[in-house]
């Protein structure tokens, strides 16, 4: 089994990466990925799937990569959630949000993977400079 430190750095790399691949240019993913990890850590999971689903044309493949990451590492890899929509699996009666323990957990392996993932992108954009 896997530490939570190998599962973040393994998710860290995929959001960077694909993000990268679907705005097709690691500057931008880097800049996206700041941006939802800053709303996930000052307003929390529910606001960051917000934030996700809000953004506008530049941002939003980049964005719909981000949420799905987010909730294949929540159902597939944590088991925090079923397969519904992953806004609704949060908000509903008995779900994430209600569950304070798995909510800090989901919290804290979304927020440590965004931190890689931002680093991944820089050093992406680096080596694309060189």
């Amino acid at each position: 089994m896997e530490s939570l430190d190998q599962l973040c750095a393994e998710y860290g790399y995929k959001f960077a990466e694909q993000v990268s691949q679907r705005l097709g240019n690691p500057k931008t993913a880097e800049t996206l990925i700041t941006k939802a990890l800053g709303v996930l850590q000052e307003q929390g999971l529910y606001a960051f799937i917000l934030f996700c689903e809000s953004r506008g044309n530049d941002e939003k493949h980049g964005a719909e990569e981000i949420k799905r990451l987010a909730k294949e590492v929540l159902k597939d890899k944590l088991q925090l959630i079923s397969n519904g929509d992953i806004l609704e699996e949060v908000r509903k009666k008995d779900g994430l949000a209600s569950r304070l323990y798995d909510l800090m957990l989901a919290v804290q392996v979304l927020e440590k993977s965004l931190i890689y993932a931002r680093f991944h992108a820089k050093a992406m954009k680096k080596a694309g400079e060189e």
